[in-house]
């Protein structure tokens, strides 16, 4: 038994208050603290090679050089790089990360950004194009998602960086809405344990008090527990459409009503599914009521970035009316530079990736969705039976395209490490312990699915003929999902993030 093991199973016998305070004090002292920093040294050893794999032929620039490198020299390197990266994501053994990737459609991506390299849209005087595009972005994916029905005439909003700061922005605007009219200065978020964790983020870093909720056995936000944690701080609630972790839709529907009847806003989190729903509905595909259609949603952020097939990085978010998104916006007016103002965090946007972002939304057009969404649900249907004939792991809840799968019997981390052999960069869950795959058009292209099943099934025969390896992701992936205190885990991420950093 290690030290961190030893340590946890220690602190699990006390009162988690009284456990918190132990572990901090621990961690001071000199002798605990060395203990921890070499187990964590031990766990990182191993994916330091995956990190870093290029150190020993390329050079790391440590400092600018005394002249300048000739522009040849260095596309030719990058493209070497690039190269070197491409086949994995082209080849669909990705989870996510690479949404379209067609050669043709990011050749197209490419002549768009560089068309408007220059371009900001904090200068709309100058290109009022991008602010063009902006708009239309906003209204198209608005319309997708239920503006114009009744009571959502009006809904409007703002192109931002990705799924994180578009849920940042939503929450934010609600603290300043519930300061400015209900004076509330300890403000709630109520959302179930599988929203994304941009939801603490913006918490953290706004001072509002984040309330997680357990999902119910279904894996889906449990609505009367949802509702007893509302109280007369609360300024949202939260779903998502569907959830990261699990790939199912939370019950819009019934957490919706209770924030109208409360008075308060909802947001709904279709990062993720707001570019495949819509479409999947329209198929015929079991999708519940999620967005503005119902009165009670009042925002939503949806990432064009990925089913919307725009180039990373850009996101939607979206609200019932502009008097709540003005509570968005940043202005300034006694500053001696001038009159300031700006819609989202950034001042000075990429007008570039607003350009693209609209291009591949006017490009791809109903029909493209349509068709992209049939094929990646078509697919995600196979290798969800195919998982389901497989002996020593099922399928959690009920997903449409985020397929999430543990194992009573394996350790499904060392099944996750044994995959990555295999060349497929999947995500690793908690809480139970999973592992999932987001499909994507990547993983339609003919052979990829059966591929996925036959190593999955190879991975798992291996995994029960051979003895625990070390490294790889599972130790850590194992130490997160057991120890019951989070500022060991906390440590060790921290650790992971210092790592990527080194040259």
């Amino acid at each position: 038994m290690n030290a961190i093991e030893f340590g946890s199973n220690l602190l699990a016998r006390l009162n988690p208050r009284v456990a918190g305070a132990v572990e901090r004090s621990l961690k001071r002292v000199p002798f605990v603290r060395a203990k921890l920093d070499e187990e964590y040294d031990k766990m990182l050893a191993g994916m330091d090679p995956q990190l870093h794999p290029y150190r020993s032929t390329v050079p790391a620039q440590r400092r600018l050089p005394a002249a300048g490198r000739p522009r040849d020299e260095i596309l030719r390197e990058m493209r070497e790089l690039a190269g070197l990266e491409e086949p994995r994501w082209r080849d669909g053994f990705v989870s996510g990360g690479v949404y379209q990737g067609d050669a043709g459609h990011v050749a197209f991506l490419n002549e768009i950004s560089a068309l408007n390299s220059q371009a900001n849209p904090l200068h709309a005087d100058l290109w009022p194009s991008i602010t063009k595009y902006e708009a239309d972005i906003v209204s198209m994916t608005a319309a997708m998602l239920g503006a114009g029905s009744p009571g959502a005439e009006r809904v409007c909003g703002v192109v931002s960086s990705g799924g994180t700061e578009s849920i940042m922005l939503a929450m934010k605007t609600y603290r300043d809405r519930a300061r400015a009219e209900r004076r509330i200065s300890r403000p709630e978020v109520v959302a179930p344990v599988s929203a994304h964790p941009a939801f603490d983020k913006a918490a953290q870093s706004f001072g509002i008090r984040m309330i997680r909720v357990p999902v119910g056995p279904d894996y889906r936000a449990d609505v009367p527990a949802m509702k007893a944690r509302v109280g007369r701080n609360t300024i949202a609630m939260v779903g998502s459409a569907p959830g990261f972790p699990h790939g199912v839709i939370d019950p819009i529907l019934e957490l919706s009503e209770v924030a109208r009847r409360r008075g308060i806003g909802f947001h709904t989190d279709a990062c993720l599914g707001g570019f495949v729903l819509p479409w999947a509905r329209k198929l015929g595909y079991p999708v519940p009521e999620f967005d503005f259609r119902l009165p009670g949603v009042t925002s939503m952020s949806a990432d064009t970035h990925k089913f919307g097939y725009a180039a990373k990085g850009t996101s939607v978010v979206l609200y019932r009316t502009p008097e709540l998104r003005r509570h968005q916006y940043f202005v300034s007016t006694d500053w001696p530079g001038g009159l300031y103002c700006s819609p989202s965090f950034a001042g000075s946007r990429p007008g570039a990736l607003i350009a693209a972002c609209w291009a591949a939304m006017v490009a791809c057009g109903e029909e493209g969705y349509l068709d992209a969404t049939k094929r990646i649900l078509e697919t995600a249907t196979e290798i969800k039976r195919g998982i389901s004939e497989l002996a020593d792991v099922s399928v959690f809840g009920d997903p449409l395209f985020v397929i999430a799968f543990g194992s009573e019997t394996v350790d499904i981390y060392r099944v996750l490490d044994h995959m990555a052999h295999r060349g497929w960069a999947l995500i690793g869950l908690q809480k139970p312990p999973a592992v999932h795959l987001c499909v994507t058009l990547r993983h339609t292209q003919p052979g990829v699915a059966a591929r996925f099943l036959s190593d999955l099934r190879a991975s798992l025969d291996e995994v029960k003929a051979t003895p625990k390896e070390k490294g790889g992701m599972a130790p850590m992936y194992g130490l997160a999902n057991t120890v019951p205190f989070r500022g060991v885990v906390g440590d060790l991420l921290k650790k992971y993030l210092d790592l990527l950093y080194e040259p």
